[in-house]
């Protein structure tokens, strides 16, 4: 796609209605009419280009609707965590948007594009700790597994909503609009792990109906103009490295973010590559 196309399917994004979107494909993508279900899972299946034979189940009929396959488990043993205590395991299938080092606050979204940290987090005072930290941006495509898990063991000590627009996360919309991960709904979830405060961000989509997460189900709160936060610190949940964490009701986009001096180095990543559950993405070096 040339610059001049992918400009103007950026700006004809915005005349959509989004919302209206989502909610119409959250209704579609929950439907249990067989034939309509089953139509839907073999034809975007195929289309997408889903490896069935990493799936729990290559039945369609095995799945209550297609929400249910497109969140499917994986077969056991296709995935592997890496287990040394001092690798970070990448949290999902996907391909590499963006990685390095913050500057200052700032993180790289694309070439020649960044964003503020305090935006994509709603301003919350874990900020301090990332700043001139690490970050992993990952793109999970409709093909892709789209559970979430764990890149190090954590306990959770808040969950914030963030809302926003609904605008694709494709690459290209990368590329054109600028802090388009901080503009999108989101949801933040913020934990403590052995080197310190690091926070994993669900990104949402046009036609990404919700985001679930395993401690608080579905988070699909009612329309709302403001961060709307959770404190979690005192319920003891504890989440170990390759646990699932939550997943997305379609697919997005998951920020990892870590602070400073916690990684000895990252893996040799770059742009666009694919990254399957449980590699290794870095190795920590010591506290924060």
């Amino acid at each position: 796609m040339t610059e001049f196309l992918e400009r103007l399917a950026t700006w004809l994004q915005g005349l959509l209605p989004q919302r209206l979107a989502s909610a119409l494909v959250y209704r579609l993508m929950r439907s249990e009419v067989r034939w309509l279900k089953n139509l839907l899972i073999r034809t975007i299946g195929a289309v997408a280009g889903v490896d069935w034979s990493e799936a729990a189940s290559a039945d369609p009929d095995d799945y209550r609707c297609f929400n249910a396959f497109f969140t499917r488990a994986l077969r056991a043993g296709v995935r592997h965590i890496d287990r040394d205590p001092a690798a970070v395991a990448c949290p999902c299938d996907g391909a590499v948007s963006a990685l390095g080092t913050l500057d200052g606050n700032r993180l790289l979204q694309a070439k020649g594009v960044s964003y503020a940290l305090q935006d994509l987090l709603a301003d919350d005072p874990a900020c301090d700790a990332l700043r001139n930290g690490s970050f992993f941006t990952l793109y999970l495509s409709p093909r892709d597994y789209h559970r979430v898990h764990m890149p190090v063991d954590g306990q959770l000590l808040r969950m914030g909503h963030v809302p926003g627009r609904l605008f694709s996360v494709a690459p290209y919309t990368v590329r054109q609009r600028p802090g388009l991960f901080a503009r999108n709904e989101r949801v933040v979830s913020l934990f403590e792990g052995a080197f310190g405060p690091f926070a994993l961000v669900l990104v949402g989509a046009m036609l990404v109906s919700s985001v679930t997460t395993v401690w608080a189900g579905e988070v699909t709160p009612a329309r709302v103009s403001a961060p709307a936060w959770r404190d979690y610190a005192g319920a003891g949940v504890r989440l170990a490295k390759g646990e699932e964490m939550g997943r997305f009701n379609m697919g997005s986009t998951v920020i990892l973010l870590l602070p400073p001096n916690a990684l000895v180095a990252p893996e040799a990543l770059q742009p666009d590559q694919r990254v399957r559950l449980g590699e290794r993405l870095a190795t920590l070096g010591g506290p924060a």
